[in-house]
């Protein structure tokens, strides 16, 4: 029974590791610490340790959030890492998964990034569904970039040879410094109000987090979003990704990518119109043959020789025609004309008049006969009803009275034997022609033989 107490190192190591997995304070953790043993493994994934003065802890950065890194780590380099803490199995040991890494020099720049990204993406800033469409054919595009940069040439060059058409409007601001962010909000704002600038393209040339800071401010994120004039942002190089690219309404990874995004190429029009002119006058040719043939078959055809010839023989059919239609015409008539009366004799025969003359006809034979038989019936009622009152007048208590009899009766009582009464009662004697009251005044009773 001692022996069930007891698990396995990779039962432990498992449950080790779901405490950890499952602690939500070590799911989203942030490092600061000197770099060592770094090893890039030839994969891309990235191994190393992060220690201070009196600890040290394994970590791994995996090639998928290695990849986009702007410096390359160094033993001994300070940095500060976001990452997880989880538990390697095969070792039984805990180690921080890091999924971003910067040196430490610009770390509360980076903290300050991080949270306003998490806030605004909260917020709904960076929903797609607040993305205006950038125009396909814009009048009017504003830049808003330094004027002196090389950002603002890279545009305008860019502008001018897809799409000469295209009107530009500069508006010249700071891009970097503590006054930049309100240059730049300032000429968003002014860009708005004008109400005749198609897209605008805000941005700068690349370099480091502090010099593309005021991209990265509340207010500029906040102005770019609130913006009527779709925006599409330019900061930087490729790689840099501020707080104004995620809430403008089109990236581009550099201001040149922007002015190719802003306007389409007169080149590529220009074949896209080339090719369309090429595919109409294709199939302008191929209809134009087609009806030439069409119309050389009508000219040969025995109508264009021959009408006087054609216009005699459809004179004549029409003739054969109206004849046709004549005969049709008289025998559709005749067959209506007889179906006519059929139906009207048809409907003679069920004439209300007739029909109700017959059910008169018939009313009257039904009463004679109903009354011959009632009459019948009635003499017949008439001789029984005789022969039984006469068999029950024979049978009435009159006849016999009639011969010197007489009823008495006590209270409604009809009194058959001496019993019934008693000296001094009260009786009444009916009578063939009356009644009679009297009273009892004594009483004889006769034996059986009828003697008194």
């Amino acid at each position: 029974m001692q022996a069930d107490r007891y698990i396995s190192v990779t039962a432990l190591t498992r449950h080790v590791k779901r405490m950890i997995d499952n602690e939500p304070a070590l799911q989203d953790v942030w490092l600061r610490g000197e770099l060592s043993n770094v090893k890039l493994h030839n994969r891309g994934h990235l191994y190393f340790t992060v220690k201070d003065d009196k600890s040290r802890v394994q970590a791994v950065m995996f090639a998928g959030n290695n990849r986009h890194m702007k410096f390359k780590p160094e033993n001994g380099m300070k940095v500060l890492i976001r990452g997880e803490i989880s538990v390697f199995e095969p070792y039984g040991q805990y180690q921080l998964y890091a999924k971003e890494m910067q040196p430490d020099g610009i770390g509360n720049l980076y903290l300050a990034y991080e949270e306003l990204k998490r806030k605004l993406e909260f917020e709904g800033l960076f929903s797609e569904t607040l993305k205006k469409q950038i125009p396909r054919f814009p009048t009017e595009i504003g830049v808003i970039t330094s004027p002196t940069g090389a950002a603002i040439r890279d545009i305008f060059t860019t502008i001018k040879r897809r799409y000469p058409a295209a009107r530009i409007t500069v508006f010249p601001v700071l891009v970097q410094g503590n006054r930049a962010k309100g240059s730049i909000v300032q000429a968003i704002e002014m860009a708005n109000a004008m109400k005749m600038i198609d897209v605008l393209i805000v941005g700068r040339g690349g370099g480091s987090i502090e010099e593309l800071w005021a991209f990265n401010e509340e207010e500029v994120a906040r102005s770019i979003a609130n913006s009527k004039v779709p925006i599409i942002s330019a900061v930087g190089h490729e790689t840099d990704f501020t707080i104004a690219d995620f809430v403008s309404d089109l990236r581009a990874p550099t201001p040149t990518g922007a002015a190719e995004l802003a306007v389409p190429s007169v080149v590529e029009l220009k074949e896209r119109v080339d090719q369309r002119v090429h595919r109409l006058m294709r199939v302008m040719q191929e209809k134009l043959a087609t009806d030439r043939d069409r119309l050389s078959n009508l000219q040969k055809s025995y109508a264009f020789r021959y009408p006087d010839q054609l216009l005699k023989q459809k004179e004549q059919e029409l003739d054969l025609q109206v004849e046709r239609l004549h005969r049709n015409m008289k025998r559709m008539l005749s067959y209506t004309t007889e179906r006519v009366e059929r139906n009207h004799k048809q409907l003679m025969k069920q004439h209300p008049q007739k029909l109700l003359k017959e059910a008169n006809q018939e009313l009257g034979e039904l009463k004679n006969s109903l009354t011959k038989e009632m009459q019948r019936v009635l003499n017949g009622k008439q001789r029984d009803f005789s022969l039984a009152a006469g068999k029950l007048n024979a049978l009435s208590p009159l006849k016999v009275m009639e011969r010197g009899y007489s009823l008495a009766y006590k209270e409604e009582e009809l009194i058959k034997s001496v019993h019934q009464v008693q000296p001094g009662d009260v009786l009444k004697l009916e009578m063939t022609d009356g009644k009679i009251d009297c009273h009892v005044w004594g009483l004889e009773e006769s034996d059986s033989n009828g003697k008194e």
